[in-house]
């Protein structure tokens, strides 16, 4: 199985790169985040061309999730219990997770909320959003079956994941209660899955689109494969496509590309 994890940024206006980049990559199952689109406007008939079913969730504003496959899917489940919404706000939780089974192995896309600044309540609910997600995984984490949490968590878990972390003092993203929650979820037991950088030392997967940061590399590692033991051993090798991000308007985020099969003899540390 070859798995994806990519924030596009708008389905819509990344379609044609995204339907150029599924027929060259040929990915089984693929992660979106910040589809941007609501349930019934998905393109779901130009993703059917290229054999992919897609399970979607989103409300048409900045956020949305979908898991698309070529393997089948079931089990298809949006949110996750106890999943908190945005503060101050009399409306449903935001569309930011899905969950689907392909062909075996589980199979989660998540966008985490952005935090925006630590003092601001949006900070707070981000944070109650990651607890959540911890309680709401954890009989996958220790389950037999393959599990893959897999998205744009909004935080760098270490300073080697961000470009300069002396540029991020006092921004989200890298703060320690953000890295602890993200600490929490390997301590559930899922592995965070080393992907290799196609350029440079460091598999960043985000480059702000202003001021030239992708072509300097002024980039920040938060797209991230969070795999269980079982999946975790089953992977052959990992990539970050640095190449998506370039051209003409592409995503501010590069798909992460997971590799699964038990020919494998390659092993990755934790």
């Amino acid at each position: 199985m070859r798995l994806v994890t990519w924030n596009v940024n708008s389905v819509s206006a990344r379609l044609p790169r995204l339907l150029a980049w599924l027929r060259v990559t040929g990915p089984d199952v693929v992660c979106l985040q910040e589809t941007k689109c609501p349930d019934a406007a998905f393109l779901r008939a130009e993703v059917a061309e290229l054999g992919y079913a897609a399970a979607v969730h989103g409300d048409g504003r900045w956020n949305g999730v979908a898991v698309l496959s070529r393997m089948g899917s079931s089990d298809i489940a949006v949110g996750f219990p106890g999943i908190p919404s945005i503060p101050d706000a009399e409306q449903p939780p935001e569309a930011r997770a899905i969950a689907a089974t392909c062909s075996g192995v589980r199979v989660m896309s998540v966008y985490v909320p952005n935090g925006r600044s630590p003092e601001d309540p949006h900070f707070a609910y981000k944070l109650r959003w990651l607890t959540a997600l911890r309680s709401a995984i954890e009989p996958e984490a220790a389950a037999e079956r393959p599990f893959v949490l897999a998205g744009d968590f909004n935080v760098a878990p270490t300073d080697a994941d961000v470009w300069d972390p002396a540029a991020f003092v006092g921004s989200t993203h890298v703060t320690p209660a953000e890295r602890g929650a993200v600490r929490a979820l390997l301590d559930a037991g899922l592995h965070d899955v080393p992907a290799r950088a196609l350029k440079y030392d460091t598999p960043f997967t985000y480059w702000d689109y202003r001021a030239g940061a992708f072509h300097q590399n002024l980039g920040m590692r938060i797209d991230l494969v969070l795999a269980n033991a079982a999946a975790y051993a089953d992977i052959t090798d990992a990539y970050v496509d640095r190449e998506a991000r370039k051209g003409r308007s592409p995503s501010d985020h590069a798909p992460v590309v997971v590799d699964l099969g038990r020919s494998s003899t390659v092993e990755l540390s934790r």
